[in-house]
This record gives structure tokens, C-alpha cells and sequence, in this order.
């Protein structure tokens, strides 16, 4: 005998883990096809609209199956933040006042922006170089943190190096005074340099870029999902911005043209870019 009541005996499920993780799998395909239709749905509406569609499920159970697989129901906002200089990292002076460039890889800036889709935000990190104003390294995550920026940096390391002398100009967020971003900047040449305190126009040029894919690409194609980013949003940094779209402070002409044509100029007459 244990000294349960019978009752309690007879009518406690034994659910293995395996069948646990199946049924936990499958309320977790019920509840991202509830918020790709209502995204704004929490655990409380989700409970609502899984009983109007089949046997009524715990709300705790619910609560605990979105908590593990990151189903938030979405808040919208006008302004999204991406940077978070309240840190305890060490922060960088700013490198490039007074600064005159006359060609390639002499600095970039990053950042980071936000792509808005059906169920929530997707982020884009990128790396300018603000001499020709060419996009020279991008990354796309669902996630806003160190490795997105990691990844925008090692493609433009992959693709200018060797770029000792060159200065890397960012915000004073997170990600980029983390110690991995640090020491990726360290181990491959380009010195740091990061914002004054409370002066985003300090990355200006490379939020010039933003505004402009935001206008012409993100607001007209209206995507709904990350898949429709990953697809987009490459086309049109490196098919329509980099290599077609007329840039006014470099001449009309697109980044790249531009690149092709200064670097057969020699350093003494290419066009000084005064910052």
C-alpha cells in the first residue's frame, strides 16, 4: 500500500520524458501558428484560442512551453534600442574627429538596426567603410548581442585585409566593447574608436545607410518573416546599394564604382573626405 487514495492513484498520467518532449514539441507548433496569426497573444489568449480549437490545456504548462522556446507575445514599438552603454566595459576614445580620409580601409563604422516582421524584430549589424561608403560586412540574426556584430566584423576582415591603421569606429553599446569584439579588433589591426557620451550623430554616416534601406527596400517590401529578410535584405545591400545606387558624397556614383576608381588615384589626389 503507499497510502494514497485510490482515486489519486488510478488518475495520475505516467508520461515518459520522451512523450513529454513530444507533446511539449507539438503545443509548441500550436502556439507559433497562433502567433503568426496574433502576435500580440501571451500565454492567457494563447489558452483561450487552443480551447476553441481542441481539449483545454494548462495555462502553466503553456506558460512554461513559451518561456523555453522564446514565444513572446509582441509588444510594438516605434523605437527600438539597440544600444546599451549602461556596462561595465571599458569604452574607447573617439578616434576620428578632426580626421581627413583620402581612401579605403582608413576607417569604418558599425552598427547595428532593426528590421520589423510579422512576430517581432530581426536585427541587422553592419560595417561601412565610410571613405567609399560601401558596405563591407552585414550580418542578420533573430538575436541582438555580440556574435551578430562578430559576424558583420570577421566578413569585412575577410574581405579588406590586411587593414593595420585602419580605425573601427562604433557606439558605446555592448556588443561592441564586449571583450570578444575587443579582442577580434585587437588580434586583426584596426584601433578603436567609439562615440562620444550621449552623441549618436557621431555614427552618422553609417546611420545615413540605415535610413536609406529602411526607404527604398525594408518599408516598400513589407516583410513578413525572417525568411523574406535573409533573402531581401542581401540582394539589396550588395546588388542594389553597393553596386547601383548613386551615392551624392561620393560623386553619383555607386560605392563600389567608386572604390575601383580611387584606388588606381594616387593618395595625394583622391578626394580628401573631412570628418
Amino acid at each position: 500500500m503507499t497510502g494514497l487514495a485510490s482515486s489519486t492513484y488510478y488518475y495520475q498520467p505516467i508520461v515518459d520524458d520522451a512523450e513529454r518532449q513530444r507533446q511539449d514539441a507539438e503545443l509548441r507548433d500550436q502556439i507559433e501558428g497562433i502567433q503568426a496569426e496574433f502576435p500580440g497573444y501571451g500565454y492567457r489568449r494563447i489558452q483561450r484560442e487552443l480551447e476553441r480549437r481542441g481539449p483545454k490545456i494548462n495555462a502553466k504548462r503553456i506558460r512554461r512551453v513559451m518561456l523555453e522556446n522564446g514565444l513572446k507575445p509582441l509588444v510594438w514599438r516605434s523605437f527600438v534600442r539597440t544600444t546599451d552603454s549602461k556596462h561595465s566595459y571599458r569604452v574607447y576614445p573617439n578616434l576620428l574627429k578632426n580626421q581627413i580620409l583620402r581612401g579605403p580601409n582608413e576607417a569604418w563604422a558599425s552598427d547595428i538596426t532593426y528590421i520589423r516582421i510579422r512576430s517581432g524584430f530581426v536585427y541587422l549589424a553592419a560595417v561601412l567603410d565610410l571613405y567609399t561608403r560601401q558596405i563591407i560586412g552585414w550580418s542578420i540574426a533573430k538575436s541582438i548581442d555580440t556574435r551578430l556584430c562578430q559576424a558583420a566584423l570577421q566578413m569585412a576582415l575577410e574581405q579588406r585585409a590586411p587593414v593595420v591603421g585602419c580605425i573601427h569606429h562604433s557606439d558605446r553599446g555592448a556588443q561592441y566593447a564586449s571583450p570578444d569584439y575587443v579582442q577580434l579588433l585587437q588580434d586583426r589591426g584596426p584601433a578603436i574608436s567609439m562615440s562620444g557620451k550621449a552623441n549618436p550623430y557621431d555614427n552618422a554616416f553609417i546611420e545615413s545607410f540605415f535610413k536609406t534601406l529602411k526607404a527604398e527596400e525594408v518599408h516598400l517590401a513589407s516583410y513578413d518573416t525572417f525568411q523574406d529578410v535573409i533573402e531581401r535584405l542581401p540582394y539589396f545591400i550588395e546588388e542594389v546599394y553597393n553596386q547601383k545606387r548613386l551615392h551624392s558624397a561620393i560623386g553619383y556614383v555607386p560605392p563600389n564604382e567608386f572604390e575601383r576608381k580611387v584606388r588606381h588615384i594616387k593618395l595625394v589626389d583622391r578626394p580628401p573626405l573631412n570628418l
